[in-house]
């Protein structure tokens, strides 16, 4: 009885899997309606501007938990050979000769009349940059990384997915997820490289060094006022890391396979009706943002 009970909780997991990444698309927008309470150009603000996201991405990974009753330990903790967090800190560094990448899609966006709107942080200056790594660069990596590559991607390769239709899949997802136009060509690259490394290693730790170094990164260059790097610099950094890059990732995709029964996109309908209504409203707010910055 318990064995055939546990059988159909397992069943159930693709849904509530999309339910948890509608969860995490949803409450941000309910939440943010607690922020027209503070001055937007205050300290607070700009805080919980980014911790909001955070404190939603709990939430829906905690109903995920609850629900389908899968110990935490079981998505959280899942150890993986230690060439995957020298893989995930070569990657980071590859990751930089994308950065132009924003630029050319911006470009592109432009032609339309786009206009990216400013990103604002909090406070860098002295220590205040410590408050700032925890919530913009720490909480992130975790919170994101346990939903999108310890919760998703793990729980379609647990169920025979192939590689391909998970990395684009996550990378699509991840990208959509942040409603920012400007910056979806390049959020897609990083969440689908993310979702290779945890395909692989089968764990999302070393993902949450990629995605925390990514974040921490960019933080701390502004707090040093450097916001790109010198032309001198740039050519020779970017064809360095775009030679890591090609590297890491076509060691992970045709050197790197892993022996695993793969049954193609597996209870894919329970997974895409759970999830239907977070991509919905994540692509109504990309488009509104769009929309609103040709406007």
């Amino acid at each position: 009885m318990k064995k055939a009970q546990t059988e159909n909780l397992r069943k159930g997991i693709p849904f509530e899997t999309g339910i948890a990444y509608s969860i995490a698309c949803i409450l941000p927008v309910l939440l943010s309606l607690f922020l027209v309470f503070f001055d937007s150009q205050s300290q607070a603000y700009r805080y919980l501007s980014y911790l909001l996201p955070q404190i939603c991405f709990l939430i829906a990974i905690a109903v995920y938990f609850f629900r389908t009753k899968t110990p935490v330990k079981h998505v959280v903790c899942k150890k993986c050979h230690p060439k995957y967090f020298l893989i995930a800190v070569l990657l980071q560094f590859g990751l930089l000769s994308l950065s132009e990448l924003n630029g050319l899609f911006l470009k592109f966006l432009s032609t339309f009349g786009y206009e990216q709107t400013g990103t604002i942080l909090p406070d860098l200056t002295g220590w205040r940059v410590v408050p700032v790594l925890l919530v913009i660069a720490l909480l992130p990596s975790v919170m994101e990384e346990t939903l999108f590559r310890g919760i998703l991607v793990g729980d379609l390769r647990e169920r025979g997915w192939g590689t391909l239709p998970v990395v684009l899949l996550s990378g699509g997802m991840f990208a959509l997820f942040h409603t920012n136009p400007a910056q979806t060509a390049y959020q897609f690259c990083c969440g689908a490289c993310f979702a290779l490394v945890a395909m692989r290693s089968g764990s999302m730790l070393p993902t949450v060094l990629s995605h925390f170094l990514n974040n921490a990164v960019i933080i701390i260059l502004a707090s040093c006022g450097i916001y790109d790097y010198p032309s001198a610099v740039k050519l020779p950094l970017y064809l360095t890391a775009g030679l890591v890059l090609l590297g890491v990732v076509g060691y992970l995709a045709f050197l790197d396979k892993k022996e695993q029964p793969v049954r193609g996109m597996y209870e894919a309908k329970p997974f895409f009706f759970g999830s239907g209504v977070g991509i919905a409203v994540a692509l109504i707010l990309w488009i509104s943002v769009l929309i609103g910055g040709i406007l």
